[in-house]
């Protein structure tokens, strides 16, 4: 809103202020006036009421969405100034200030300065034609762009937080996603499983019938018994030598087994072996990673501390710059002040000259002792002045090297917070870099206990099979002996083969409740990984918040808040 040169009164000033303090911006709904983010008021000389002037800065103080104010001449003086930046330090909103051409001075200049240390959104202040310094100019110049560079880090920060979360997000979702095929992959194992019952449970109602019907060839080859006796003499030979064949068979099968159970033994000491080296590997890089976490959290205390010690150095600084200032503006007002009072006196023996000379001859004596106490004087006057020149010179001198030494202990605490800043990331590093070797050991371990598993099962498949065939091999050679033996081995061998498929029966029996604990134990394994793989998941993500918590903190951002 363009108010320029307008001619404002008391009345009109303060009802500006009050229009200013409210919490929300003006529209044509509350307002006449149409909604302004900014607002020019130059060539009003606002500064000749100063109670006017005071509600407009109240106004200006509550105010929360103005962004720019012109007040270009308004003959503002210093204490318009100082009350301007008092509202300022309460202000959030303003961006853009212009003080052109007033009169605001070296307290308007330096109240404004200090102002600065506590608004943070002000980017712009025009200070041009108001007698301000030049020092006090530099410093307001720094301050503003201190403003600006705060306000591009905390944009970086927030954007890298939005990143990092996004990253999280999709991390969540992923593991979601594994989880969900795991637990198809484990009710896909349960359905296998439940079909396996059901073919056993078919193969052994298969087996009740061949007993059946075993049980009825056992009663029609009983009837034949008497009419085989005869041949049972010409068949024994063969089956001594059958025996011996069967003897042979029994003791290569032992040692086949005994071979592989070595075999089998063998393996798993050695990944018994192979698994506690890596555990050991593992607790020993996590205890590394440890280690390296607490000197990462004491780098960053430190860091933080000399981050402190740096700021008061700073303010110290300020603090002695503003003193030295001040000495000097005094010691030029007591230099003026002695020349004066020097002109003075030499003023004052001129007129008594001329008053001793007019007076003439007569009072000589007096002439004389005039004109020692002149010259008595005179001596006196230059001792004074230059014992006064000497101590300034010594109490500038002073102050100089106390500057000196306080700009050379921030320089060293600079170097040693950038130092230690580095450190601090090379062992963050180091802990990532262990983190990811813990990761790769983990998985080599799972990666080395699957196969194993995979060897025990292949090991287990091939002795059912030679068991298998052993077993038909004998099936067929006592089915040749009964043949040879006539009726009676018949029988006998017909009951062996019943106990056979029995004990094949139960043996079957035993392998399916063996693969049934086998499979529930892998569900258990299963469940434990599944328990394993939420319990990192949640680490990870701990991990992850922890990350983002010592970056933010670890910025200039997180500094500037910790330093508050």
């Amino acid at each position: 809103m363009d108010l320029a040169a307008q001619s404002l009164s008391l009345p009109t000033c303060s009802a500006l202020g009050r229009l200013l303090s409210h919490s929300c911006p003006l529209t044509p709904q509350t307002l006449i006036l149409p909604d302004f983010p900014s607002l020019t008021l130059e060539w009003n000389s606002l500064g000749m009421w100063a109670e006017g002037f005071s509600f407009f800065c109240q106004g200006l103080r509550a105010n929360n969405f103005l962004q720019r104010l012109d007040l270009r001449n308004n003959q503002i003086n210093h204490q318009g100034a100082g009350e301007l930046a008092m509202a300022l330090t309460q202000n959030t909103s303003l961006q853009e200030l212009d003080l052109r051409w007033n009169n605001i001075g070296l307290l308007g200049g330096r109240a404004l300065l200090n102002c600065l240390h506590s608004n943070k959104t002000l980017k712009r202040l025009e200070l041009a034609g108001n007698n301000v310094p030049g020092d006090i100019l530099k410093a307001v110049e720094q301050a503003l762009d201190h403003n600006q560079d705060r306000e591009a880090i905390l944009s970086e920060a927030q954007n890298q937080v939005n990143i990092l979360s996004k990253e999280v997000l999709s991390l969540k979702d992923e593991k979601n996603k594994q989880f969900m095929d795991f637990v198809d992959t484990v009710d896909k194992q349960k359905e296998e499983r439940a079909r396996s019952e059901k073919m056993s449970a078919a193969r052994v109602s298969q087996l009740q019938e061949a007993l059946d019907e075993q049980y009825s060839i056992m009663n029609s080859l009983k009837t034949k018994l008497q009419m085989a006796e005869a041949a049972l003499a010409l068949s024994e030979q063969k089956v001594r030598t059958l025996g011996e064949l069967l003897n042979a068979m029994k003791q290569e099968q032992n040692s086949v087994a005994e071979c592989h159970f070595r075999e089998l033994q063998q393996q798993k000491q050695e990944g018994a072996d192979r698994e506690g080296r890596l555990l050991h590997d593992l607790s020993a890089a996590s205890e590394k990673n440890l280690l390296l976490r607490n000197q990462v959290d004491e780098l960053e205390r430190k860091c933080k501390v000399q981050q402190d010690q740096l700021f008061q150095l700073k303010q110290d600084l300020t603090n002695t710059t503003a003193e030295l200032k001040l000495r000097a503006v005094e010691a030029e007002e007591r230099l003026e002040m002695e020349k004066r009072r020097f002109k003075q006196s030499l003023e004052d023996m001129e007129s008594l000259r001329v008053k001793e000379v007019m007076m003439g001859f007569l009072q000589h004596p007096v002439k004389v002792a005039a004109l020692t106490e002149r010259g008595r004087a005179e001596e006196e006057l230059i001792k004074a002045r230059s014992q006064a020149r000497l101590e300034e010179q010594q109490r500038l001198e002073h102050l100089e090297e106390k500057l000196r030494l306080m700009t050379e202990s921030r320089d060293e605490a600079q170097n040693c917070c950038l130092k230690q800043k580095e450190m601090a990331a090379e062992a963050q590093a180091k802990a990532k870099q262990l983190s990811l070797y813990a990761d790769g050991l983990k998985r080599r371990l799972e990666e080395l206990q699957q196969d194993l598993d995979r060897k025990e099962e292949k090991k287990v498949t091939e002795l059912n099979k030679m068991k298998v065939e052993l077993q038909e091999q004998i099936g067929h050679l006592e089915a040749e002996r009964t043949a040879q033996d006539g009726l009676r081995e018949k029988i006998a061998a017909l009951e062996r083969q019943l106990k056979a498929l029995s004990s094949n029966h139960r043996e079957a029996l035993l392998d399916k409740e063996g693969e049934i604990s086998l499979l529930m134990e892998k569900l258990r394994m299963k469940e434990a990984e599944i328990s394993r793989m939420r319990e990192e998941e949640t680490q990870r993500a701990s991990f992850l918040q922890n990350a983002i918590m010592a970056y933010v903190q670890g910025s200039p951002l997180g500094t500037h808040s910790s330093r508050k």
